[in-house]
């Protein structure tokens, strides 16, 4: 425990030395930044990966099952043009009976609760993912869908 307490010490004592004035030289120095100063990057947004053509980080679990290219079906079907349709009517998959009779449309609140627990939406459904309880997350899968033509 004393080994922790100093170790904690040590990091506390090294990351206040970082803080406080400037070294003696850049002191008096209030001239604006250099012009060949560059800002660091900021992260992406979901927004910005999905208007640059990509797919938002949260969309690899989707991807594990669905394809994002018309007519093309894997274990589930292709996510290409769903947004707006109804379930169970994309052609050329053999979706479940529970899914075909539920009659949704597929709009961003009936995907963002399908995607919160499609199984307790469409009992009976093939899809056995439990579910994303990540509300951002959901946000971003349903922005990314609306670009699937």
């Amino acid at each position: 425990m004393r080994l922790i307490t100093t170790l904690a010490a040590t990091t506390l004592a090294l990351a206040l030395s970082a803080c406080g004035s400037p070294p003696e030289d850049k002191a008096a120095d209030t001239s604006a930044p250099a012009a060949d100063t560059v800002a660091p990057a900021a992260e992406p947004t979901a927004a910005a990966t999905t208007a640059a053509g990509g797919k938002p980080a949260s969309f690899a679990q989707c991807a594990a099952c669905h394809a994002v290219e018309p007519g093309k079906h894997g274990v589930g079907p292709s996510l290409a043009g769903v947004y707006g349709t109804k379930s169970g009517e994309l052609a050329g998959y053999a979706f479940s009976d529970a899914m075909k009779a539920a009659n949704l449309t597929w709009d961003d609140a009936t995907l963002d609760a399908y995607l919160t627990n499609p199984m307790k939406m469409v009992p009976g459904t093939k899809m056995t993912f439990a579910g994303m309880p990540d509300a951002a997350k959901r946000k971003e899968i349903i922005e990314y869908m609306k670009t699937l033509k």
